[in-house]
Formats: structure tokens, C-alpha cells, sequence
């Protein structure tokens, strides 16, 4: 099998894949990457020569594509998702913690983004390791959160009196009647790396099943605080030919919104999953 030139990100949180051109990857290299992206979650790549032709190309090495119900596609590639934001507009997609289509019942495995326009300065994305913040938690909580499910929702970002509905992207966004509600384990194991990963975010995590939502709270919010700790996170800074590949199983990620009056766009593809194993 080929290695990989692979650099930590930061203390805890992705690796960057150097000497690497995504549209040129060999099999020996596609199954070093599998590896790769199962162990560490977040792969950072720079400086590739990557067109929309070369990112569904590459995408569909990987397994079966997922077709975003809310964003608009790129023209011509419908199963490529524009991540848009205009000079204009105020609001940004995805500004908060959260996991991709964890409200589907079969979640996404990974997404690939990929940047098209850039701001000046600005426009970073952050992102969090779920492995290590598991353990990291005390044996009896870790106890504890593997005895119970958590439901998921996008009701109140994308549905009819959703979040994103009374914002300035509004007219961007399709799908008002198409949202839902899943369940899943609070703790699963990772498929392929074996691993426990936390599997709540802020962005989707309603509550724990059989629980109100006061009662859920409390301890989401420990959870949340838990996570969002530096060694635990990352920030990457966006530069033409950069693209990253996340795994939503294992991590959040956090676009923030620090690029006002400057437009930002940025091509997503996201990679179909399989039901999610309780962790024992």
C-alpha cells in the first residue's frame, strides 16, 4: 500500500495530506486515504488543480452520493451542492457547530468541500474531534451515554418556520418540505476505524429519547462545552485549491461568518453512510 505524507493539524484535531493531487490519486493512494480519514477524521488538503469534473469523479471512488434536499446544485453537476454566500447577505450556512445529515436515518459518512471564491480574509472553518472528546469524558459518564439514543432534527433550520426561513439566504434554500426526524445513539462505533465517537451536536440534537427537552439540556450543554475546548479543535484557513474532507461520524465542523460584505462560495459533496451501531 502507497503512505501517505500525513502532518498533524493540530494537537488533537485532522491531518494535512502534503505531495497529494486528488484528481491523479492512484488505488494504493485511495486505500491509504481510507485509512487516513477513518483514523483521523479530517483530512486537509492544499494546492490541488481540482474541477467539478475531478470532485464527483473523485467522490464516486468513494461509495454512493447523498443529494442535498436544502442547497441549490452547481450548474451542470447536480449532485454537487453550492455553499453560497453573496456580498450581500448577512447570513452564512452552517455558522454553528453541528454534523452533517445526522437528522437522516441513515447518516452521511463524509463530506468534500472544496473552495471556489474566496473572501480577502475571513470565512475559516472550524472543526472537532469526537474520538478524542469521548475519551476524554470519565468512565461512568462514558457509561452513562452509552446507554442512550438522542433525536435529531432539522425541523428548526430548514422546515417552514425554520431558522434559515426568516434569514437573507432564504430564497437559496430548497427542501421547506422535506425535513425530519432521526434517531440515534448518543455513542456509536466508528465502522471502519473500530473507535467510540460522541455522536450529539448542537446544530441537529433535540434532546435524549425518552427525556424532555429540559431535562436533556443540562447535560447537552456539558456535552457541548466538553467538545468545544482548543484541544479538541481546530480552524482551517481557506486558500485557493484547498480542499477538505470531513468524516460526520466522527466530528463537527463550524463555518464562521467573519467575512462581511464579501461573497464566499464553496462546492460540497456529501458521501452516503450506513446505519449507526450503538457503542457497547
Amino acid at each position: 500500500m502507497s503512505s501517505l505524507n500525513l502532518t498533524p493539524f493540530s494537537v488533537g484535531c485532522g491531518v494535512t495530506v502534503g505531495d497529494l493531487q486528488l484528481a491523479k490519486l492512484t488505488d494504493d493512494e485511495l486505500l491509504a486515504l481510507r485509512e487516513a480519514f477513518a483514523e483521523h477524521g479530517v483530512l486537509f488538503f492544499r494546492d490541488q488543480q481540482f474541477t467539478p469534473h475531478d470532485h464527483l469523479q473523485f467522490a464516486h471512488r468513494w461509495g454512493e452520493l447523498v443529494l442535498n434536499k436544502f442547497f441549490k446544485p452547481v450548474e451542470g453537476f447536480p449532485d454537487i451542492a453550492e455553499v453560497r454566500k453573496e456580498k450581500h447577505q448577512t447570513t452564512n450556512i452552517g455558522g454553528g457547530w453541528h454534523t452533517d445529515h445526522s437528522y437522516d436515518d441513515i447518516p452521511a459518512m463524509g463530506s468534500i468541500l472544496v473552495a471556489r471564491d474566496l473572501p480577502t480574509s475571513g470565512g475559516d472553518t472550524r472543526f472537532a474531534n469526537l474520538y478524542a472528546a469521548f475519551d476524554a469524558l470519565s468512565p461512568g459518564l462514558q457509561q452513562t451515554l452509552q446507554s442512550l439514543r438522542a433525536i435529531h432534527s432539522n425541523k428548526h433550520i430548514y422546515g417552514k418556520d425554520g431558522f434559515y426561513r426568516t434569514t437573507d439566504i432564504a430564497d437559496q434554500l430548497g427542501g421547506v418540505d422535506e425535513v425530519g426526524d432521526a434517531t440515534h445513539p448518543v455513542v456509536i462505533t466508528h465502522p471502519e476505524s473500530g473507535r467510540k465517537a460522541l455522536y450529539v451536536n448542537p446544530g441537529h440534537t433535540l434532546g435524549f429519547e425518552g427525556w424532555t427537552r429540559a431535562e436533556s439540556q443540562p447535560l447537552l450543554g456539558y456535552l457541548y462545552s466538553h467538545v468545544d475546548q482548543p484541544q479538541f479543535t481546530c480552524q482551517f484557513n481557506w486558500q485557493p485549491g484547498s480542499v477538505v474532507f470531513w468524516d460526520n461520524r466522527s466530528t463537527w465542523h463550524f463555518a464562521q461568518n467573519d467575512y462581511q460584505g464579501q461573497a464566499r462560495l464553496m462546492h460540497r459533496i456529501t458521501l452516503a453512510g450506513s446505519a449507526l451501531a450503538a457503542a457497547v
